[in-house]
Formats: C-alpha cells, structure tokens, sequence
C-alpha cells in the first residue's frame, strides 16, 4: 500500500503573513521545499540580534576591565555550568545538527555509541591534563611545549593548530550555509556575511565572557531545533514508540556491530575506542576547549565542566540520532534522495524541516537558528582561540612592553582579522587537515607529559615523523577511497512517493558491486572518518643514543580520513 504523501495545510487566519512561502513539493529538481515565511525571518533574526546583544552587554558590564586576562580568560573567574555548555556547543557545529541527523537515517543509530568515547573523554582530560593546564596558569595551550620541550616546538604546534582550526572553520561557515541554502532558499552570501558581522560584534567587544554566554544561548535554540522536529515527527506518526518500530523494522537499531574490520563505516570498535582517541585530541589539547576550562574559579569548577559538559554531549547526541530515526519513520516508503527530490544527503534534514514544518510560522525559522548557533558557536570559540594563540605565543614575545590598553585593542583587531581568513580554504582540504594534525599534536603532549626521559629532539622527531605519517594517510585517502561494500548505506524504498512507478526498494547502491584489488595496506577515505598517528618518539642521551617509536596509535573517526589494514592489523613496536 502506497503511502500518502503529506502536505502542509495552513489556517486561513495565517495568510497574510505567509505571501512569500511557496509550500509546493519540487520533487526531482533538488530546489527549496519552502521558502522562509516573515515569521520564520522573525525568529531567525532574533538569534542573530540576542547574541550580538549578549557581546554588547559583556562590553558594557566589563568596560572598567580591560586586561588581557579579562578578554580571553573571563578574568578567570566562569563557573562550571556555563562553561560545560559552552564546551559542547563548541563541537557541535551546523555540521552536527544537520550531518549527525542524515548520518542516522542512512546508516543508523551506531552514533550512540559515542556515549561511551565522551564518558571515556572527560575522564581522561578531567583527571589528566585539565589539573595540568590549570596550574601552570597559562593562556595558551602551547606554553606547555616551551616549558617541556623548547620555544622552536611551541611555535611549530601553535603553528600546526592554527592552520587545522583556520581550515576547519571555513567548513563549518561553509557547509551548513550551502545545505540550507539549496533547502530554504536562504541567500548563502547572505548567511556568510551575517556569521561574520554577528561573530566579530560579540568576540571584539565582549572576549570569552560574550562567547560563553552565547553558546549557553546557542545551545538551548540548538537543542529545542531537534525537540521540534522530533515532536512533530512524533504527532504525524502515531508517537515516538511508532518511530521506534519503524526504526527497528528498518535495521537503524543494530548499534552494536562488533566486528573488529576497520574498513567498516561504524563499528564498536571503531566508534568506541577510535572516537575516544578523536575526542580527547580535540578536548584535552584545542585551544577553544583549554581556553575556557582554565577560564573557570576554581580547579573543581573546571573538572566539573567537563563532567556536566559529558551529559550536553549524550544530549545532543541522542536527540540528533532520534531526529535522524524520525525522518527515517516519515520517509521509509518515499526517500528524498533516491527520488531525486535532493542531490546530497546533507540536506535531508533541513527538506523535512521544510516539509513538515512549514505550516507553523517560526518554526522552520528555529531549525535554521539551530544550524546557525552551531555554526557560530563553533566559529566564535575559533576566532577566539586563535587570537589568544597568536597574541601569546607570536606577539608577546616580540613586543614584551605592550601596555594593558595596547593589548586589549590588538585583541580586537584581531578578532575582526580572524574571520576573514577560514571561508577562503576548500571543505574538502579542510577535513583532511583537521585529521592530520591533531594526532601528531595530541601524541607530542602525552610523550612530554608520560616520559620523563624525553627532550626535544625525541620531541620534534615524534611529531615530524608522526605528521608525515598522516600527511601520507591523507594523500593516500584520496587515491584509494573505501569500497562501496563497506560503506553503503541501508536499504530505502521509493514505493510509496507519487511518481514512483514500482515497488522496489531503492539505494544508491543498487547495481551489483565489483570490487577492485587494493593493496595490501589500504587508507581510505569515508564519510565520517579521519586518521589519528601518535607517534611517540623517545631521544636518551647516554652512552648510546637511542631512538625508539614508543607507541603508534590507530584510527578514529569524526569527518575526514583514517588508515586501515586489509589484510594483516598490525601495529609497529620498534623502529
């Protein structure tokens, strides 16, 4: 039995206001399911005006205190709930609320299991390297290379984080403005610009007190974007138990595939242990996320945020894959993709949106302001960090009689400098890099802070060869992508859509598979995966000098490469 295709119905009472929303299906052109209603603008715009009024007011509120501390740090003085708040808006980016959703309806719901790398996460850099950074006082995470190793090595991680944070950035400006774009019909230049102004409006005037007080804001619109789609979702299937059966009926339940080939797209082991290693890369060494635990009063405050900041993370998670297994209840019989009603799965999610919300004026306008608050929350904690690392790590040095006033201005100008810069990258570049370098960086802090024996030679050696290492898995990435048998999606249908013309269950990948012989070591390049080398190199002077790779860890995930072995999982004790 074909399923009836369902169509927005809007109160007469509401006219008026909706004269520029086209609510017609355009089935096969890959065009906008509606356009924004003057509510949907309304409420779109209120996002955009509360965050640059949160900068301003910071501005106000702290304009007798002008120091540097003040402006990147929040004079140190945050406590643990907001600065937990801001922690996960941070990484949850409009790539988050509209990827992690598609992510879920193609291949079901194994991105739960990252409830378990965010507990293993916080653990590690609650216990390990949050007391670190906390004591030594610093403001850039990379002081700690100069004080372990040498200034050369600080300089060159400063150097590698501002390069993956800068290319990294312009992907999550980027991305989500193109999906929502190509759904909406939301002026992409426009978007762009707005992120820019609204952003350089808040961290100029406000520094990290305007940033952290904005992601609570984001945060909150981030997650009542997901409640409302999955409530609606919810009402038009019969309830969140019917959405759970379809689910089930469909395959997105089975989570727990513990089959140990890497060349899988999601596994328990690939998820699990790789997502532990991705996720502590980025919490226990990015600048953004150093910058605001050692933003905290107290130790206990900036232990504790990463604790609450774990329960935000199996939040937005789950409603993220629960919205995902919603539009999968909905489009089950009618998928938009193999129906050619969109040309990418990243905008599936903003299509229903668009479809099933469309009748309620405002609401398409808060799933939008999602997707946007994760964009600036994600490129505001970027800008920030940045100009903290180049002010301490590249200007102080050179110019130690900066007055208090000098430094607040160059803050500033930097902020503005800063967002100018990541749109500029290509998305595709960007992911590769993120992959490459955080592995290198995160294996070169635990080598210092492991290894009493280690100097900087064993130092630079472990992070040279490591970052040639990934350099060489990205490369190759691009020249052995994964197999369509490891990657494909699950099964969808098309047999309930009005211009299907069969009962056949449609896939993108429906024709049969040939496969080609690979070499025997494979790197390739999947959806959600990037590489993540540690290479830990140990240099003791003695009688002999001795050179020893400690330690090569293996692959993670999270939007860009990883490495993989076909045939033989082996891993190099020696060299």
């Amino acid at each position: 039995m074909q399923q009836q295709e369902w169509r927005p119905s809007l109160p007469s009472s509401w006219t008026p206001y909706l004269t520029r929303s086209s609510l017609s299906l355009m089935a096969g052109t890959g065009g906008p399911v509606a356009t924004f209603s003057v509510w949907d603008y309304v409420v779109f715009a209120g996002t955009i005006v509360s965050a640059a009024g949160i900068g301003l007011f910071q501005a106000i509120r702290g304009r007798k205190e002008t120091s540097s501390a003040e402006f990147l740090l929040g004079g140190r003085q945050m406590t643990a709930v907001p600065v937990a708040m801001s922690l996960t808006a941070s990484f949850m980016s409009g790539i988050t609320v509209i990827g992690t959703p598609a992510e879920a309806y193609r291949f079901g719901a194994a991105f739960w299991l990252f409830g378990f790398s965010y507990a293993i996460m916080s653990a590690i850099t609650a216990e390990i390297f949050v007391p670190l950074f906390y004591r030594l006082g610093i403001t850039s995470a990379y002081e700690y290379l100069e004080m372990r190793f040498n200034r050369l090595i600080r300089l060159i991680g400063t150097s590698m984080y501002i390069v993956q944070t800068a290319l990294y950035t312009g992907l999550v400006i980027y991305a989500p403005a193109l999906a929502l774009n190509q759904i909406t019909g939301l002026d992409l230049w426009g978007v762009l610009v707005a992120t820019g102004a609204v952003c350089i409006v808040y961290c100029t005037l406000g520094g990290l007190k305007a940033v952290i007080w904005t992601d609570v804001l984001q945060m909150v619109i981030m997650l009542a974007g997901f409640v409302a789609v999955i409530a609606r979702g919810a009402v038009l299937q019969g309830g969140l138990t019917k959405i759970w059966q379809d689910a089930a009926e469909g395959g997105r339940l089975d989570a727990f595939d513990f089959d140990p080939d890497p060349l899988k797209r999601h596994t328990f082991w690939t998820i699990v242990v790789g997502g532990s290693i991705m996720w502590t890369s980025i919490y226990s060494i990015n600048q953004s996320q150093v910058q605001r635990y050692i933003s905290c009063k107290t130790l206990g405050h900036a232990k504790m945020s990463l604790y609450v900041n774990m329960v935000g993370l199996w939040v937005t998670v789950s409603l993220a894959v629960f919205s995902g297994l919603t539009m999968y209840s909905i489009y089950k019989n009618c998928d938009p993709l193999s129906n050619g009603d969109i040309g990418t799965p990243d905008q599936l999610l903003p299509y229903l949106v668009m479809d099933i919300l469309a009748a309620y004026p405002g609401i398409p306008g808060l799933f939008v302001a999602a997707a946007y608050s994760g964009t600036l929350s994600t490129v505001s904690s970027s800008i920030n960090a940045l100009v903290a690392v180049t002010v301490e790590d590249f200007i102080f040095p050179l110019c130690k009689n900066l007055t208090q006033k000098q430094v607040t201005w160059l803050n500033m100008g930097l902020s503005k400098l800063c967002y100018f810069q990541p749109p500029l990258f290509a998305p595709r570049l960007s992911l590769s890099i993120f992959g490459m370098i955080s592995g290198p960086l995160l294996g070169l802090y635990l080598l210092g802070m492991l290894f009493r024996t280690t100097n900087s030679i064993g130092g630079l050696s472990g992070m040279i060869i490591g970052l040639a290492l990934t350099l060489w898995v990205g490369i190759g990435g691009q020249i052995y992508p994964p197999t369509d048998e490891k990657t494909k999606p699950l099964s969808v249908s098309t047999s309930g859509c009005n211009n299907s013309q069969s009962n056949t269950t449609a896939s993108p990948w429906t024709s049969p598979v040939t496969l080609t012989q690979q070499p025997e070591l494979v790197i390739s390049h999947a959806g959600i995966f990037k590489s993540e080398i540690w290479i830990l190199v140990m240099w003791k002077e003695g009688n002999q000098n001795e050179l020893k790779i400690i330690f090569i860890a293996t692959y993670t995930q999270n939007d860009a490469l990883r490495v993989t072995l076909e045939k033989n999982y082996r891993s190099i004790e020696s060299y």
